[in-house]
């Protein structure tokens, strides 16, 4: 069955129109029903473990069938990975097209409201998982990346109508800060109990709509002297080299062949420096993880509020990532790294994230930070830089200080359309 026959499919409109006897309609319905009961049990193997480590076998294991039993749906499992964006794109694209219809003026907020709840539901074992992972441009597969695009163009629809290229540049800086808080969510959401899932969803809003400054304020960022000391030294030069190509092509678009194309280097040469890649991946995210601690640092010295604080650490951070100066890891990497380093790893973004709260809570009691659900908050500040590094897909051609003014600014001002 063609690539774009199987998609039909998955949204329950056929393969394209072709006429079938009833015989035949209901061996394709059952062909259909299996296929689907697949492409839920891989998704949840693909949030798990991302496409690194998803197999065939795993998903036939779940589903108490023989291998060769997914083999016969999928040949391989970049097609499953495949279907299973798919057609959770689309179940996300009819939860904007809810929105828009039933949000009135508020459709963004009504959009997260149905999210979260839907999250409570596949919590509580009343609906099936979505995939979340931003693993989509590893596959390569042209049907997702329009599906993504087509439903990232109905977000930003409901931001209104934007004149001028600078205009549209912020709106897509805009929509893709809400889209990765809402992506982001997804990791920070089941440390709550599901019945919460709501109350979060309301804190998360009045951060998005309010923002973090206290009445009075705005976005306060201070420059931070810090000396980026990894020019030179040819190990961290590898360790920069596979932080972006990860970035941009997912763990399994970073091959040692292209760390070392990028770097103008052998495989020799990396190997005689690394045991392999997943050795290189664990010291990309400890290097992250200092590089953010260098930068809470120096903000401690620097400012003198909570708010300044925060928004000169975020600041300092996006805009580096931004200009090529500073690429940190992101956390869709964690799901592609081995499973034996991972509980490592989400520690060391967890204590990020504890920074940032304990500095919001002293923006609380210096009345910088207006009243907001602490962790929530440190969250969303996590998430922006987090997604930083994708920013110039959205809105390329942008200098810098421009683009964090439109993308990181709303975080402290207020991001959403008010009613």
């Amino acid at each position: 069955m063609p690539a774009r026959e199987r998609f039909e499919v998955v949204e329950g409109q056929g393969a394209r129109g072709r006429k079938t006897t009833p015989r035949a309609s209901t061996a394709e319905s059952k062909f259909e029903a299996r296929r689907e009961q697949i492409v839920d049990a891989a998704v949840t193997q693909l949030n798990r473990h991302g496409i690194r480590g998803m197999t065939l076998s795993n998903v036939a294991e779940r589903l108490s069938l023989a291998p060769s039993a997914v083999g016969y749906y999928f040949r391989r499992k970049e097609d499953l990975a495949a279907a299973c964006y798919y057609a959770s794109l689309t179940r996300l694209s009819a939860k904007v097209d809810q929105a828009a219809a039933t949000g009135g003026k508020q459709p963004l907020q009504a959009l997260v409201r149905l999210l979260f709840d839907y999250r409570r539901r596949v919590e509580l074992g009343e609906e099936a998982e979505i995939a979340w992972h931003e693993d989509v441009r590893t596959i390569g597969n042209d049907e997702v990346n329009a599906a993504y695009v087509d439903f990232f163009r109905k977000i930003r629809a409901l931001f209104g109508e934007a004149k001028g290229e600078e205009a549209r540049a912020a709106r897509n800086a805009r929509t893709h800060l809400f889209l990765s808080e809402l992506y982001w969510a997804v990791s920070w959401l089941p440390k709550y109990h599901p019945h919460d899932y709501m109350r979060m969803a309301d804190r998360l809003i009045d951060i998005l709509e309010n923002g973090l400054a206290a009445p009075g304020r705005g976005f306060e960022p201070r420059p931070l002297a810090i000396k980026l000391h990894d020019e030179d030294d040819p190990k961290l030069m590898f360790l920069r080299a596979a932080t972006e190509l990860i970035n941009e092509r997912g763990y399994l678009g970073a091959s040692v062949q292209k760390i070392s194309a990028r770097l103008n280097v052998t495989k020799g040469a990396f190997y005689h420096r690394h045991d392999a890649k997943s050795d290189l991946v664990g010291q990309c995210f400890e290097r992250t993880w200092r590089l953010v601690a260098e930068t809470q640092v120096a903000a401690d010295v620097a400012t003198s509020t909570g708010l300044r604080n925060i928004a000169s650490v975020a600041s300092f951070l996006v805009e580096h990532q931004l200009s090529g100066d500073l690429p940190l890891m992101r956390s869709a990497a964690l799901a592609a790294a081995p499973a034996e380093l991972r509980p490592d790893l989400v520690a060391g973004f967890d204590r990020i994230a504890n920074r940032f709260a304990s500095v919001i809570s002293d923006g609380l009691k210096d009345g910088s930070i207006r009243p907001v659900e602490v962790g929530v908050a440190a969250y969303t500040v996590n998430g922006a830089i987090n997604a930083a590094a994708e920013l110039h897909f959205w809105a390329p051609g942008m200098e810098p200080a421009q683009i964090t003014r439109h993308y990181l600014e709303p975080l402290f001002t207020g991001l959403l359309p008010k009613a």
